[in-house]
């Protein structure tokens, strides 16, 4: 994975049924730089593909590539209570997980949750598209969660 494809920022926009159906990602910073996908996931993955490609070819021709402008730092600062942050901490560490990433999850989960609430039409198709292909998986990982904590209770490492 090239490191310039995660640099540059994209826009996501489904596509109409006329237009194939799908979704749309482009790059502001890279004009004409685009893919498609049948799903956002799809779309990410192949917008990847784009970007590289779009530098390759920019690079051989000797155009200028801009910089990825950064809007964003990517941090931000939340006082919470002494219990919930310790809450948050212990969560991480039984997750295996840092609790930035852990909290950085539940914020994302959270804001998808509300943007589909606002706006319950716009992701309707992903939704049953993903629900049909990951169904099995989110059982299989259920499943899978559960002989692990089971694993653990055995030896002592989970407390309930």
């Amino acid at each position: 994975m090239n490191k310039n494809e995660l640099e540059y920022s994209c826009e996501i926009r489904p596509l109409s049924k006329d237009d194939g159906g799908g979704y749309l990602i482009t790059f502001p910073d890279l004009p004409g730089c685009m893919s498609d996908g049948d799903s956002i996931k799809e779309a990410i993955e192949n917008g990847k593909d784009a970007v590289n490609c779009w530098l390759e070819a920019a690079k051989e021709r000797g155009q200028y590539i801009a910089q990825p402008k950064t809007k964003y730092s990517g941090q931000f600062v939340q006082r919470i209570p002494k219990s919930l942050h310790a809450r948050l901490v212990a969560f991480a560490k039984n997750e295996g997980v840092s609790m930035n990433t852990l909290v950085a999850q539940f914020i994302s989960e959270g804001l998808v949750k509300s943007e589909l609430k606002a706006n319950p039409g716009i992701l309707a198709e992903e939704l049953k598209t993903s629900e049909k292909s990951s169904g099995k998986s989110i059982k299989n990982y259920k499943e899978q969660l559960n002989k692990t904590k089971r694993t653990k209770k055995k030896r002592g490492q989970v407390h309930s």
